[in-house]
């Protein structure tokens, strides 16, 4: 009986190992063996060993797509994050009957913030006579195109990206649901204002849920590439400021057609972002408390 009912239950299950094996497993798989070879997409690959990662790490150009993703990374997360949690510190206090609607409105921005249509309105925004710049003509305040900086290019990418703030924010409000009010009343009690309640009780009950939110943004910042595509016309410019680590990848491997190199750039990735998320489970023993 214990057979038929798994079998059944593997039956429904066929077309999601279907999916995991040829749009997951196999993949994966194939990369990494083409991350050894010479491959072009249209000669059959060459084994070349260990030279794709050896030619990655004496590119200048790789370097510079590193050090650009890294500035992306820590300057969108933190401020993100913080958006978020302000938000959902503001909502969870509300007493507002529309509580829900601004919860659903600001949720929002993490449905559409990722793709080529915002982007696209992102770039116009930003451009040299777009939105933001006609604004600041009303005031005679003169300026040029924001993504056509060096200086400036990178930051409107940051601030597209903090503006996707509404899936963390929507995990802070689900921890912050979780908090007892005992504790702020016996806080209140001890003379504690709002500033106190929040260092003392809020911030430290809800740690696990910005180690959690830390985490997933910190993977999915990494692998952000249709802003800087869009925003910078695929070259990552201004002089290479936009070039993300991502963007410099899909060059390589759809541009250049050394699909060798982008596949040894890709498990490079990954290793970085499990190292990263590797420290950040590590600190968090430090930082992390678990209500008991």
């Amino acid at each position: 009986m214990k057979f038929k009912d798994y079998g059944i239950a593997y039956l429904f299950l066929t077309p999601w190992f279907l999916g995991l094996l040829i749009f997951s497993l196999f993949p994966l798989v194939a990369s990494l063996y083409l991350s050894f070879t010479s491959y072009d997409m249209f000669n059959t690959p060459v084994w070349t060993g260990l030279q794709n990662y050896y030619h990655i790490f004496t590119d200048d150009t790789f370097y510079t797509s590193l050090k650009v993703t890294f500035k992306y990374v820590f300057l969108s997360v933190p401020l993100e994050l913080i958006a978020a949690l302000a938000l959902a510190l503001l909502l969870s206090n509300s007493m507002s009957r529309a509580v829900n609607l601004y919860r659903g409105l600001y949720y929002i921005p993490s449905l559409i913030g990722a793709s080529v249509s915002i982007a696209l309105l992102w770039r116009q925004i930003f451009g040299a006579e777009g939105l933001l710049n006609q604004l600041l003509w009303l005031f005679d305040i003169q300026t040029s195109s924001w993504i056509a900086s060096p200086e400036t290019a990178l930051f409107t990418i940051v601030l597209l990206k903090v503006w996707q703030f509404g899936s963390p924010m929507i995990i802070f409000l689900a921890g912050l649901k979780q908090i007892p009010k005992e504790l702020y009343e016996a806080c209140a009690m001890d003379g504690s204002g709002r500033i106190g309640r929040f260092l003392h009780i809020t911030l430290p009950l809800i740690t696990p849920f910005v180690l959690f939110n830390l985490i997933m943004q910190i993977i999915a910042t990494f692998q952000a590439f249709t802003p800087a595509y869009i925003v910078s016309g695929g070259s990552g410019g201004p002089v290479k400021s936009t070039l993300f680590y991502t963007l410099y990848l899909y060059q390589q491997g759809f541009q250049n057609y050394q699909m060798g190199f982008a596949s040894a750039m890709a498990w490079l990735l990954m290793v970085i972002i499990g190292l990263f998320s590797l420290v950040t489970f590590w600190t968090s023993k430090r930082w992390v408390h678990y209500m008991e």
